[in-house]
């Protein structure tokens, strides 16, 4: 394989339950609707800079259906996506505002935005891992071509996927020693 042929490793990191905590409304899972909501996880940047330090892009990929429902504005959407792109060393960040009335192609449990990356960064889809915290996460790795890593919650018992893991820190360990 000639140098200009090399494609780019990359870990795609779903948003709400992987990068930031979610929050709890009726006893289900759900996304940050404010800023004061909006908290990242212990640990996030560091563990994400030791992906950075192997060279695998980091790609933030995630539903944000509170768009289309009316539950967040796009502003405060931006000011969140602002934060983590201030906070954490990530490549890009994919977001999908519609909901499953759309039947878009970039809502997960379907691959575009997954797709959408690879094709701009030139990744290797096959040589790639998605964290996540939700059955959509792991569909979505799956039909892309990736390595699925689950984080383990109440929430997610019964997902299946290619590895679960107790969190992101784990799931970096688990990479790292799996393409070293």
């Amino acid at each position: 394989m000639g140098v200009s042929e090399v494609k780019e490793r990359a870990v795609f990191l779903d948003r709400d339950g992987v990068i930031n905590k979610v929050v709890f409304r009726q006893g289900l899972p759900g996304s940050p609707r404010t800023l004061d909501e909006f908290i990242l996880n212990d640990g996030v940047p560091q563990t994400i800079w030791k992906l950075k330090d192997y060279g695998f892009k980091i790609i933030v990929v995630s539903n944000q259906p509170d768009l289309a429902r009316g539950k967040i504005s796009q502003s405060t959407l931006d000011l969140m996506t602002q934060r983590i792109r201030e906070e954490i060393e990530i490549d890009d960040v994919y977001t999908c505002p519609h909901d499953d009335y759309h039947q878009c192609d970039c809502r997960k449990p379907k691959p575009g935005m997954l797709l959408e990356a690879a094709s701009r960064w030139e990744i290797d889809l096959s040589s790639s891992f998605i964290v996540g915290d939700t059955w959509k996460d792991m569909q979505a790795g799956k039909a892309a071509g990736c390595k699925t890593i689950l984080l383990d919650a109440l929430y997610n018992q019964d997902v299946q996927c290619d590895i679960r893991v107790k969190s992101l820190s784990e799931a970096v360990s688990v990479i790292l020693n799996l393409t070293s």
